[in-house]
């Protein structure tokens, strides 16, 4: 007696559905974790000039507002600590500019104490933000 021995063709198939689990499951939590940037929320009235030009977008920025409230990186800072703050951000960085955003209503002696701050910390440049006036 012969026995016949069947061959079944055996197709090999892979489970997706492991794998689109596990691919949702990450893109969950990268949305989770990820955190998103803030532009800053100050509502200024910049001083015009005639002279404007416009600002490289390397300038390490400072904002002033109209209640003497001094922004660096996005966070509130006070007047003494600017100084070191600047300092720690310009040993690490390219550009040795800085620029000031103010408001037009601010007093020349707080924009002063803000720019010799600015200065000490060893600044190489320092602007003023202005808005471009017809004249």
């Amino acid at each position: 007696m012969k026995f016949k021995v069947r061959k079944e063709e055996v197709q090999d198939q892979v489970d997706m559905s492991p794998l689109i689990d596990m691919v949702f499951i990450l893109l969950i939590f990268f949305m989770v974790t990820t955190t998103f940037v803030k532009d800053m929320q100050v509502d200024l009235n910049r001083p015009g000039a005639s002279s404007a030009e416009i600002s490289s977008d390397k300038s390490i920025r400072v904002t002033l507002d109209s209640s003497k409230k001094i922004y660096f990186d996005g966070q509130e800072v006070e007047l003494w600590a600017l100084q070191g703050l600047l300092r720690n951000t310009l040993k690490t960085s390219d550009s040795k500019d800085v620029l000031v955003i103010t408001d037009s209503s601010v007093s020349a002696q707080s924009l002063i104490d803000v720019i010799d701050q600015i200065r000490l910390a060893g600044a190489e440049n320092v602007g003023v933000a202005t808005e471009q006036q017809q004249g």
